[in-house]
């Protein structure tokens, strides 16, 4: 038996045992056998004992084969022949809903894209519906030609029909039990997922997709734990600073931290903070209905008052935590404090005016990184300061960048030690000559393990962060090197359309795979086509609600800004493109809509937010990406063409196929 399923045999060993020692072995595989299971589970072995009689020698089956990224476990798993087919059945119905389309075709793509022996071999998704009469629908395969079926619905009288025609519809070789049973699985989960799962006690080993993917998050996860206990051991503060590229698994790695030690009795008790709100919302929220729905799996019905308690304490708004010192001036609980996206946290000027606007502070005279490195300096033994940084990644007036942390700690405490990744001395993180001091004062340690270069989010391109840098760094011929390196895997398309854009996002999401249309907050003139960025919305309805919610991405009437996706991702994106970042020869021209009229951003600070708002925007999506550069209005003074054509042109050449 596989160690993925609660049971599994070869097809001839399993006409061989009778149905209550197949539920034996069943029950023995963890699960609470209530009434309704037991029936459920003696259905699928009845109903499959009459139609595998032909298979005998010719596959094996699995029964309750887990999924570790979704969660949740595939009814039963065929391989015959050389085809491997996902079985769910939905017991005592005779209806084929959407959600249980998608559920079986969620669970035959995630087996494609995560698990190694699924890769190059034929899958076909099956639903049947136990009380439906004589439903088998039409076999076809999709766009993507990976191999994976669109989903097949049929009734329990149709099986053998349907199996025979996938068999005869597929081509492949005769698949290898063991082999199949020996591949890894590398999953590549949203940080949503991701979260639910180290909440749920996984380690941060098992959310990897590629060895080195595993490595570097493992190692980097390493190196923070030493560094927290020898600081512990020693009495002694430290800053550690973790660098990586978009998508890398830097917030990962924080909620890795945080959750080992989810205590708060323990000493090593850490926090999980971020100035992020729509991440920190839509993390609770996310976790909050998955311990509910867990706990009802199990039979437990948990409020979502009670369970979003504790995870509130797991992850905690990065200003809150600071409200809470300004008014204790004692220590806080945690000796551990992650701070991601660190690269945002305020400078002097931001802090000093807000806290004099709305905390009626006009005294306060630090920013704000200095201030949160002082109120973990005020343990008398020992502190560590996680901070999780992203190069290029500033985007709002006022976000200081790293640099001001590293500052903060040259200027006024002279007793912390600095653990950093030689990528911090990088250009992007404008941090070099503060560096330069701190290592002659010889209080800076420098690590690789703290650098996370591989990109999890595009699992299918693990360059595509690169290609974007050398997209916006005019860096043409570095950027189309590096698109045609990935495009058969990762396509990034090209239209003037929105609708077109619409209908290709549509037609490349499949199951519960999320799609969305992200704009910079300064697209002002994306109005006619139906894009109003002063609309706010919930981006907690906008990530996890479904394709039935108006107010969800899938419906692609709202649109999210760079400050609601900063840190999160959708499967399938769409970033509309507006005057407010224009290619010229001359190079990128930043601009404001202001009234009536657009206006050129002089200052460099804003050129940069401008700059990184684009970066953040087209790095967000994990399988693929249209951009669309409307077309311009020889009638509308504030659309004219020459604000979007050359634009486009200049994307065309970097060699984006046009749709």
């Amino acid at each position: 038996m596989t160690d993925r399923a609660f049971y599994s045999d070869s097809i001839e060993v399993f006409y061989r045992r009778s149905a209550e020692e197949i539920l034996g072995i069943l029950t023995k595989g963890g699960m609470a056998l209530e009434a309704t299971q037991r029936d459920a589970w003696l259905s699928q072995i009845a109903l499959l004992r009459d139609s595998l009689g032909a298979y005998v020698g010719r596959g094996r089956l699995y029964f309750e084969y887990v999924v570790p990224r979704i969660g949740r476990r595939i009814d039963v798993v065929l391989l015959i022949d050389h085809v491997l087919f996902v079985v769910e059945f939905k017991v005592g119905t005779a209806v084929f809903n959407t959600a249980a389309i998608d559920q079986v075709w969620d669970y035959a793509l995630d087996l494609k894209n995560f698990h190694e022996t699924s890769h190059a071999i034929a899958i076909a998704p099956i639903l049947i519906a136990t009380k439906a009469k004589a439903v088998l629908t039409a076999l076809q395969s999709t766009k993507h030609a990976d191999g994976v079926l669109l989903p097949i619905c049929l009734s329990p009288d149709c099986l053998i029909l349907g199996i025979e025609e996938v068999l005869a519809h597929c081509q492949g070789v005769a698949l290898v039990a063991a082999d199949w049973e020996h591949g890894r699985y590398r999953p590549t989960p949203t940080i949503i997922e991701a979260a639910a799962a180290l909440y749920s006690e996984h380690s941060v080993m098992e959310l990897s997709q590629s060895g080195a993917d595993r490595t570097n998050l493992t190692q980097t996860s390493k190196t923070i734990a030493a560094v927290i206990r020898q600081a512990r051991e020693e009495s002694s503060k430290v800053i550690c600073f973790v660098t990586g590229v978009p998508g890398a698994g830097k917030t990962l790695v924080g909620l890795d931290i945080a959750a080992k030690d989810r205590d708060e009795s323990s000493e090593l008790h850490a926090v999980y903070l971020s100035g992020n709100g729509p991440l920190v919302a839509i993390l609770r929220e996310a976790l909050t209905r998955d311990k509910v729905r867990r706990d009802l799996e199990i039979g437990k019905k948990t409020k979502k008052g009670d369970a979003r308690r504790p995870i509130e304490t797991f992850i905690q708004n990065v200003h809150h935590f600071r409200d809470e010192c300004l008014l204790d001036v004692g220590p806080p609980r945690e000796h551990v404090a992650i701070f991601d996206e660190a690269q945002r946290a305020w400078n002097k000027e931001q802090t000093v005016s807000f806290m004099a606007r709305k905390k009626g502070r006009p005294d306060f005279s630090q920013s704000e990184p200095e201030f949160l490195i002082s109120c973990l300096d005020r343990h008398p033994d020992w502190a560590v300061v996680v901070c999780l940084v992203g190069g290029g990644q500033e985007i709002n007036t006022g976000e200081a960048g790293i640099r001001e942390w590293i500052e903060a700690i040259s200027n006024s405490f002279p007793h912390w030690r600095v653990c950093i990744s030689p990528q911090l001395e990088e250009g992007e993180y404008f941090a070099q000559d503060v560096l330069t001091a701190l290592t002659h004062a010889n209080r800076v340690s420098f690590d690789e393990g703290l650098h996370l270069s591989t990109s999890m989010r595009s699992f299918k391109a693990e360059t595509v962060s690169d290609f974007v840098k050398e997209l916006l760094d005019l860096e043409e011929e570095k950027a189309a090197t590096l698109l045609e390196s990935f495009y058969a895997r990762y396509p990034i398309v090209l239209t003037r359309s929105p609708a077109r854009a619409k209908q290709w996002l549509r037609s490349q999401a499949r199951g519960t795979e999320r799609y969305g249309i992200m704009v910079s907050s300064q697209a002002q003139r994306l109005k006619p086509h139906a894009i109003d960025v002063r609309y706010q919305i919930d981006p907690i309805h906008w990530f996890l609600n479904g394709k039935d919610d108006v107010r969800s991405s899938f419906y692609l009437e709202d649109v999210a800004t760079e400050f609601h996706v900063q840190g999160l991702e959708v499967d399938w994106g769409c970033v509309v493109w507006d005057g407010d970042f224009r290619y010229s020869e001359a190079g990128w021209g930043q601009f404001s809509f202001v009234g009536n009229r657009w206006q050129n951003i002089r200052k460099s600070e804003r050129q940069s937010y401008l700059k990184n708002a684009y970066r953040v925007l087209l790095t967000r999506a994990r399988q693929g990406l249209v951009i669309v550069v409307p077309e311009g209005d020889p009638e509308d003074v504030t659309r004219s063409a020459h604000f979007y054509d050359p634009t486009y042109e200049y994307l065309r050449s970097v060699g984006l196929a046009e749709i």
